[in-house]
């Protein structure tokens, strides 16, 4: 069961707007991540299930995240289809996240109270998602439809709430360019932590491009 409800999840989304978007084979790696983040001041972080036996590493986070992390809500990512998400909200995901909206996602989210961020690439995709109850819906990939569309996006629909990812990076001109468009938060991969700091376990490297960005939204 989730330790934060939809409200709290999408609360904490709101005061911290940036989502580190993650994954490793490695538990101990993916915990120290996660602690990582969380010391630089995140609040919601996202753990993708993008390898084998993703869903056991994404338990022990879970629990790690339960006694090292207190304040911290742990969400899935890359979930396509309801089955995988019924999953990870048994182990505890507070929030899920896939790369495209799937309607069925959104009924079994809704029935447990867990906020469904899907991917739309198009203004039509975000209406369907809001119509199914999606608080926020995840523009992807944020590269290449770029702070244009958002802005273009929100014209007509002012109380959409947007978080982008693909592309975004820990830099002042790439997030005030996201958040001058009008999204409400970010999603960060791959620029938060370069390969060469993971493997050096440069733990306070990710800890301090986290407080950067913050800083930033």
């Amino acid at each position: 069961m989730a330790k934060f409800n939809k409200i709290q999840v999408l609360v904490k989304i709101e005061e911290a707007p940036m989502v580190p978007v993650f994954y490793h084979k490695d538990a101990q790696v993916a915990k120290n991540v996660l602690k990582a983040c969380y010391d630089g001041g995140v609040r919601a972080f996202e753990f993708t299930n993008r390898g084998d036996f993703a869903h056991e590493i994404f338990a022990e986070l879970v629990k790690f995240a339960a006694t090292e992390c207190p304040e911290m809500a742990v969400g899935v990512g890359s979930i396509v289809d309801p089955g995988t998400a019924s999953l990870y909200m048994q182990l505890g995901a507070c929030f899920v996240v896939g790369p495209l909206f799937n309607p069925e996602v959104a009924k079994v989210c809704n029935r447990r109270q867990i906020p469904y961020i899907p991917g739309c690439g198009s203004i039509s995709e975000v209406g369907n998602a809001q119509e199914a109850g999606c608080e926020v819906c995840k523009i992807f990939p944020g590269d290449v439809l770029g702070p244009k569309f958002v802005k273009g996006l929100l014209a007509p629909m002012p109380w959409s709430k947007l978080m982008v990812t693909g592309g975004v990076e820990p830099t002042k001109e790439n997030l005030e360019s996201w958040f001058k468009a009008g999204v409400s938060c970010v999603g960060m991969g791959s620029k938060l932590f370069p390969k060469d700091k993971v493997e050096s376990q440069d733990w306070a490297f990710i800890t301090s491009k986290c407080k950067e960005a913050l800083s930033y939204s």
